[in-house]
């Protein structure tokens, strides 16, 4: 009973974690968003955007987390 408590305690503070990486993310989008001229590039990573932050807010924060980066690799690319 022990090890299931610290391991479900282990997963509650690591869920924690990495749920505070997603708005680090969609910050930085944010910032950044400001560098792109096209605008439909401009549009397709504001939707990225969009739809991470509400995986985020659906609890999904590793979809959250896709989505944020790969609107950042749309800004960088």
């Amino acid at each position: 009973m022990k090890k299931f408590l610290l391991s479900i305690s282990f997963i509650i503070i690591s869920s924690a974690s990495f749920a505070g990486s997603c708005p680090m993310l969609w910050n930085k989008v944010d910032t950044e968003i400001s560098n792109v001229s096209d605008d439909n590039l401009k549009a397709k990573v504001q939707e990225l955007r969009d739809a991470g932050k509400k995986a985020h807010s659906d609890g999904d924060h590793s979809k959250s987390e896709k989505l944020l980066n790969e609107a950042l690799d749309l800004i960088n690319s």
